[in-house]
């Protein structure tokens, strides 16, 4: 399993630095085979990342403990119902589901696109690889879940006893995946601003998935409070934790920009200040992954 997720991961890497580059040099060269070639090495990250995940469910479903990232947060007396979540337990972990949702709406952006946003496109798909790349790139140098011990010990140290909750089979996933996904809005206002060409359907397309992000990143509040509720010592519903405002502060920001495009959509007003408000939640989202997963406060979610 380790060395088929570590493969996995740097396939992963090599594909997306490809379709970053190559969707620049389709703008560059009108090159029809290019663009097929580009679009194909977007479809495939998802698939190698899924690939790297599925190694990494199977390496705690088998208790690989001789994986480092698996000894850490798994053992043998852990309900084995947990075993199908704790990859994203811990920060490695946690990077690759969020390259992994990502890479997906990636994906998804890039085939619903060919026709509402041709124009833009390439420029959309190179902002969403690279970004793609970014957690690919801490992923195979400093981060790598497949990481292995010297030697293979008899058990692993466990998940933090504060994990093992129902909460953590939906509120993780989807509070990751919503401030993730705020990117593919981003780079599709990004793709328009940067071809100079901007139609209805493109500024129906931001809409959409900003309201997509919307609802999944506040349905992952929504459930990290009522998780913060049954947890002794975790403030009730709300209290205000590091954690929980760095959520909030880009769902504020979404909410604000789901009114103003509409605005745009039905008068073409708020052209500027809809670019300002989607990057001002893509910049929050990912000071918050910064701030949940790299642990640069002190917080009730810090899981040391």
């Amino acid at each position: 399993m380790a060395e088929t997720g570590s493969v996995a991961l740097y396939i992963a890497f090599v594909l997306a630095a490809y379709a970053a580059v190559g969707s620049v040099l389709v703008k560059l060269r009108a090159n029809p085979a290019l663009v097929r070639s580009t679009q194909g090495a977007a479809y495939m990250v998802p698939v190698a990342l899924g690939v790297a995940t599925v190694a990494l469910i199977m390496a705690f479903l088998r208790h690989d403990f001789q994986i480092e990232y698996v000894f850490a947060h798994s053992n043998l007396a852990m309900n084995p119902a947990y075993s199908w979540v704790a990859f994203y337990a811990g920060n490695e972990g946690s990077l690759l589901y969020v390259a992994l949702v990502l890479s997906l709406g990636a994906a998804v952006t890039v085939a619903l696109g060919r026709g509402t946003l041709a124009a833009a496109l390439p420029y959309t798909t190179a902002i969403l690889m690279s970004v793609v790349l970014f957690f690919l790139g801490v992923l195979v140098t400093m981060a790598n879940p497949f990481d292995l011990l010297p030697f293979t010990p008899m058990d692993g140290q466990g998940m933090n006893p504060l994990l093992t909750h129902p909460g953590m089979f939906i509120h993780p996933p989807m509070q990751m995946a919503g401030l993730i996904g705020v990117t593919v809005p981003f780079s599709i206002a990004m793709g328009i601003l940067l071809a100079g060409s901007q139609t209805d359907e493109s500024v129906e397309a931001m809409r959409v998935w900003g309201l997509l992000s919307w609802v999944v990143l506040g349905i992952g509040v929504l459930l990290g409070a009522w998780w913060a509720y049954t947890i002794l010592g975790w403030g009730g519903y709300w209290g205000w934790d590091a954690i929980e405002n760095v959520a909030l502060m880009p769902w504020l920001v979404l909410t604000a920009f789901l009114h103003s495009i509409m605005v745009q959509k039905r008068r073409g007003m708020f052209r500027t200040w809809n670019i300002v408000l989607i990057s001002l939640a893509f910049v929050l989202s990912l000071f918050g992954i910064f701030i949940n997963r790299g642990g640069p406060v002190p917080s009730v979610h810090s899981f040391a």
